[in-house]
């Protein structure tokens, strides 16, 4: 049976004692709600439901995010980008504590996110960096609410996977202004149409991980996290042999740190191809696209790609109803 008592201050306290549970104790400001808590919260206990709220109702949602990005956001590859995120998270939910926290809250962010004129897939990101916020603070840091507000909110609708190629005389243009920004430039961007490496992959290439003799490149930094065996081309090999080596760094684009760093050289060369609408990672979906027009069968290009699933690579096969048709009345 719960103990309620009035303090010198007039408020009402609170406290349950159960064999096997930590004494429980809260203060409240009038006696009704007082013995309102203690019925719900003895049932809850009684049922094996009782969780303790108190950090939950105690912690900012701007402590939170300050623990995550010590603790959870520097394990990640894309730590920089989620910095960001945190930011405006931040901004938005700071100084809310976690109990607080309600779906209308979740959505208000996600509808003022989207009129600023952010994609869906940017605003969904957001929304799958503060549920994975909310989840490790209920699983791990012991602050418990019933539900995780994100949960129940609609999310927006995706953006429609580019699909953007390379024609043939944009390619020319392309490497030509690459050539005169730097031998480097001109290298990673055919290396990158050659083997369908992600830029981060080959930023942290290193010569240890090339093996000229199976024809093999060895990828440790990957998007999934997994090692992957990626075939290198003849024209693949040509480009490595031709590329100057650094007297320190051991890495084969060392003329780059990170990718955040490459993107500014990236936006020069683009823009004085004149290129609309291209982007660095659109030279993997060419060489994606390359690999099937070659024959390659999806296995093979996944084992190259390191896509997981069909419909994954999909996109890149960009078949065609009328030459299967040909195929299939083919005698």
């Amino acid at each position: 049976m719960a103990s309620i008592r009035q303090l010198n201050t007039k408020h009402w306290q609170v406290q349950i004692r159960r064999l096997g549970l930590k004494p429980i104790s809260k203060t409240f400001i009038n006696k009704d709600t007082a013995i309102k808590w203690a019925n719900i919260t003895e049932s809850e206990i009684d049922r094996g439901i009782y969780l303790n709220r108190d950090e939950a109702e105690r912690i900012t949602f701007s402590e939170l995010i300050k623990r995550y990005s010590k603790e959870v956001t520097p394990l990640k590859k894309s730590s920089g980008r989620e910095l960001s995120r945190l930011k405006k998270l931040d901004h938005f939910f700071g100084p809310y504590t976690l109990a607080r926290l309600q779906s209308s809250m979740v959505a208000e962010y996600r509808d003022r996110r989207l009129s600023e004129g952010l994609s869906g897939s940017t605003v969904v990101k957001d929304l799958n960096t503060l549920s994975h916020i909310i989840n490790t603070a209920i699983k791990e840091w012991d602050c418990h609410i019933p539900i995780n507000p994100v949960k129940n909110i609609r999310r927006p609708r995706l953006n429609p996977s580019r699909t953007r190629r390379l024609y043939h005389q944009e390619e020319q243009i392309l490497l030509a202004a690459c050539r005169e920004h730097s031998l480097m430039m001109e290298a990673i961007v055919l290396f990158a149409i050659e083997t369908a490496m992600r830029l981060s992959e080959m930023i942290h290439l290193e010569w240890s991980d090339i093996d000229l003799l199976k024809n093999t490149a060895t990828l440790h930094t990957t998007k999934n996290g997994e090692v992957r065996q990626v075939p290198l081309s003849r024209k693949a090999k040509e480009l490595l042999n031709k590329l100057p080596r650094h007297i320190e760094s051991q890495r084969i684009f060392w003329r780059w740190k990170t990718p955040s760093g490459f993107e500014a050289s990236w936006q020069r060369v683009v823009k004085k191809s004149n290129l609309v609408d291209f982007r660095f990672h659109d030279l993997r979906h060419e060489a994606t696209s390359r690999l099937f027009e070659k024959g390659l069968s999806m296995m093979e290009v996944s084992l190259i790609t390191g896509h997981k699933t069909l419909q994954m690579l999909k996109r890149y096969t960009h078949l065609d109803a009328q030459d299967i048709a040909q195929k299939l009345n083919y005698k």
